[in-house]
């Protein structure tokens, strides 16, 4: 065994421990004994923005034509609502049109765009065009370049001469970038470097985190998921840009933790805590699909750091969920396959199927890297045995993602 997978041994091993502990003390149910419903208790500033949107704000990659939910969040006070051309074939931003409407200027939108090294800005342009008729607005306040995870993407000259032209037109009033791949760190350091980016929209969570842990088992000597995306993060915050975390569930199966939930304290709201309590963090998305699942997201705005019961429950997570979870920007076992499989793709489609329970949303993400994982359900080389550091099969992973894919 690696040494790699001797430390994730050991990890889970520790959290595992650490999460027997009773989920009591200070603050542990702080979020569920608030009087009166849940509500937004913070707002903040994104960034050189001067947008004042709400610290937890409305992700929709799931939303299609479900008002209800959009309305009920814009009550509990979310004033951040988070979308994109893709989501769901249009329907995504053609549902907040709709439940948004006569709302505008109280929200902000963002909407996002998968723009391409050979883009035109007249594609582009065409693309926020649709985005604008199905939002039901004259501008979108955030619009950014969509996944990105190679860096000849920003470097496409008609990317920032689009924006500049969108910005004249009054079509959008800010931009950037979203992304969560291996090269995220590369890609936000270029584009701060050429000032591409008022808001970046980044993948960030406590299993990124080799020292989330350290005040509970003083043990640590794990391998960092991107060891510098803290330092781009705090380079962002230097700079005046606004960054907005996302993929903060980190793989979001919320029922493994209710049997270990006391108090009224969550899973989601202690992960959520813990991603605010960063500094260089000015807020988070998070996809909502029920009036319920809004009042457990919105109970955590506001209530401060992660206490020690809230960093037992993330350790239970990690625990239960460590060997099927694939890190956000590992993608070290990218060049494992030989027939060009692209694995995190696969595994991040796997874990949309598997464990956000939403097979459409998988079935679009794998479709849009080419379904390349055909070739795990025939494999025998088995190539990418070993080559993930954090001890997940991948081989599994993949034929699982594959067959919960295509059904």
């Amino acid at each position: 065994m690696s040494d790699g997978g001797l430390r994730r041994r050991d990890f889970l091993k520790a959290g595992a421990g650490v999460a027997l502990l009773p989920l009591v003390g200070a603050g542990a149910a702080r979020a569920a004994v608030e009087a009166g419903p849940p509500q937004i208790r913070r707002s903040v500033t994104l960034g050189r923005t001067g947008l004042r949107v709400s610290d937890i704000g409305f992700g929709s990659s799931r939303l299609s034509g479900d008002e209800r939910v959009v309305a009920h969040a814009f009550e509990r006070g979310i004033t951040y609502f988070d979308t994109a051309e893709s989501y769901q074939g249009g329907a995504s931003e053609e549902t907040l049109g709709k439940a948004l409407a006569g709302k505008r200027d109280q929200v902000v939108i963002a909407s996002k765009v998968e723009a391409g090294a050979s883009d035109t800005r007249a594609a582009l342009m065409a693309s926020l065009d649709g985005s604008l008729k199905r939002l039901r607005t004259d501008r979108i306040d955030v619009y950014l370049n969509h996944a990105v995870n190679d860096v000849a993407r920003l470097r496409n000259p008609e990317w920032p001469e689009f924006v500049s032209r969108a910005k004249q037109a009054g079509k959008i009033r800010f931009t950037g970038m979203s992304g969560h791949g291996g090269h995220l760190v590369e890609c936000l350091e270029h584009a701060f470097a050429n000032d591409q980016a008022d808001v970046v929209l980044v993948g960030y969570n406590f299993g990124q985190d080799p020292g989330f842990l350290a005040n509970l088992t003083k043990s640590l000597d794990f391998v960092a998921v991107q060891p510098d995306l803290p330092r781009a993060l705090t380079r962002a915050k230097a700079k005046n840009v606004g960054v907005v975390a996302m993929k903060t569930l980190r793989g979001a199966r919320l029922n493994d933790m209710r049997p270990f939930e006391q108090g009224g304290a969550t899973f989601a709201q202690a992960a959520f805590r813990w991603t605010l309590s960063n500094a260089s963090v000015d807020a988070l998305v998070v996809t909502m699909t029920s009036v319920e699942q809004v009042d457990e997201y919105v109970a955590a705005s506001g209530s401060g750091a992660a206490t020690r019961a809230d960093l037992a429950l993330l350790a239970r997570y990690e625990a239960l969920n460590g060997r099927s979870q694939c890190r956000y920007g590992c993608g070290d076992c990218t060049s494992a396959c030989p027939l060009g499989v692209a694995l995190p793709d696969v595994l991040r489609a796997r874990m949309y199927a598997e464990d956000y329970g939403a097979p459409e949303l998988a079935r679009e993400e794998f479709w849009r890297v080419g379904g390349a994982s055909a070739p795990c359900l025939s494999c025998a080389h088995h190539a990418c045995t070993g080559a993930c550091p954090h001890g997940l099969d991948v081989a599994a992973l993949a034929t699982r993602g594959y067959r919960a894919i295509v059904g």
